[in-house]
């Protein structure tokens, strides 16, 4: 089996309890484990599969709260790394309209440092780089972009979600294309949502999308649809393949979820390059992983959430 290694941020999430009210009128917060690439890592473990996570919290109670976390799933953190700078933090709640209202505190996982000694550990093995904040600058840029440099000469299957958030990135889209560009002409898979394969492809039709993200060089593209399922687009053919319906109570997770359960089947083969042919096989891969997005759905929190592999198999 191979590892996957998840890059980016761990980080505290301060979800407002009184939804319908904006952060202003917020008064009590529950304290959640959040970041995109850590709650892959704990889906690939869940699922009993060998996750490691790359990133940086603050060497404070917050931070001993979120390694903890992923311990208890069984991630491996002997990499992570800790900082005198604060814990990243975000602070959420939903108003009367349905809108996010969101504040970003960002703190140690732009402190991240490049570990060269990382390098030999990703040969042959899955790379994943699904940061949020991997493109806001910092240590953590410079060391995403060296660990790629270092996947490309190791033989690692190099995964990409771009991970892309509004709040972060508003009158900056065309930056945040730009730093995008050479992950994904460097990936064999990138998953997209909706949203993000429109605004990395400049185009709104998904065909023609993935027609830009091929020509890009990936091999494997998906794009998550919500209820209506996942695009599974490759040079030879492209379907979309439906999810099962559930009674959605809270969304946050559930791409993650699907990728961490698509990586974790593919890391169980020692040849991708056959699987990545047989179009049978990626289907059945993609319909998991979509059963893994939607069962996510269903609870609030997302690593609580995850699945495990008998939920999968029920």
């Amino acid at each position: 089996m191979k590892k996957v290694f998840c890059i980016g941020e761990l980080l505290i999430d301060f979800v407002a309890e009184n939804q319908g009210k904006n952060l202003s009128e917020a008064k009590e917060f529950t304290k959640k484990a959040g970041g995109a690439p850590a709650n892959v890592a704990c889906a690939i473990s869940k699922l009993n599969g060998k996750s490691v996570f790359l990133g940086c919290v603050g060497n404070d109670p917050f931070g001993s709260f979120l390694l903890n976390i992923l311990k208890d799933e069984n991630v491996d953190v002997s990499s992570a790394q800790l900082s005198d700078t604060f814990t990243t933090l975000a602070f959420v709640s939903i108003d009367e309209e349905g809108e996010r209202d969101f504040v970003f505190s960002r703190g140690a996982d732009k402190k991240l440092k490049y570990d060269p000694a990382l390098k030999k550990e990703f040969n042959n093995n899955i790379v994943h780089f699904g940061a949020a904040t991997a493109m806001l600058g910092g240590e953590l840029e410079e060391a995403y972009g060296r660990y790629l440099f270092d996947a490309l000469t190791q033989n690692s299957f190099i995964s990409f979600d771009p991970n892309y958030r509004v709040d972060l990135w508003k009158n900056k889209e065309e930056l945040f294309i730009k730093k995008c560009t050479p992950f994904i002409e460097k990936s064999h898979l990138c998953k997209f949502s909706l949203e993000e394969a429109q605004l990395l492809s400049n185009k709104e039709n998904l065909e023609e999308a993935c027609k830009v993200f091929h020509e890009m060089g990936v091999p494997i593209i998906v794009i998550t649809l919500g209820k209506e399922g996942t695009m599974l687009s490759t040079p030879k053919f492209s379907k979309t393949i439906e999810s099962i319906k559930v009674k959605p109570v809270d969304t946050t997770g559930a791409g993650d979820a699907f990728i961490g359960c698509l990586l974790k089947q593919l890391s169980m083969h020692d040849s991708l390059d056959k699987v990545l042919e047989n179009e049978n096989q990626l289907t059945q891969m993609v319909a998991l992983a979509n059963k893994a997005g939607a069962i996510t759905t269903t609870n609030f929190g997302a690593i609580e959430s995850l699945p495990t592999p008998e939920q999968l198999a029920s």
